[in-house]
């Protein structure tokens, strides 16, 4: 099948329903749940202080490759990214979980054996 054939956009309609939705992690914490998009303010609520924090700024990245823009560009035009990452200890039995804040807001959520 190809571009002309007018079957294709129902093909690649039924693709793109079939293809596994993205799951966002979400972090429970004392009866709540922290979720992406959620504030710093709202974390240290639902979740209070976490066990690590970590802050660094990091190159904006462009392309489908995710390259970081080059130095002498990004100093003179972009400045950098600033990132935070706060752990939690979630206690005995349970991954430590790692939040991730860009811009003030959770971007993402991971889980495992602690700081890498």
């Amino acid at each position: 099948m190809n571009a002309h054939d007018p079957r294709w956009p129902a093909a690649l309609l039924a693709a793109v329903l079939a293809a596994p939705l993205a799951h966002a992690e979400s972090l429970r914490c004392n009866g709540s749940s922290a979720a992406e998009g959620d504030s710093r303010l709202a974390v240290l609520h639902k979740c209070g202080q976490p066990l690590l924090r970590d802050s660094y700024c990091a190159p904006w990245v462009v392309g489908p490759a995710l390259q970081p823009v080059p130095e002498p560009i990004a100093g003179a035009m972009l400045p950098c990214q600033p990132v935070e990452e706060w752990v939690y200890d979630r206690g005995p039995g349970n991954l430590m979980a790692t939040v991730r804040f860009k811009a003030g807001v959770v971007q993402s959520i991971r889980y495992g054996q602690g700081p890498q």
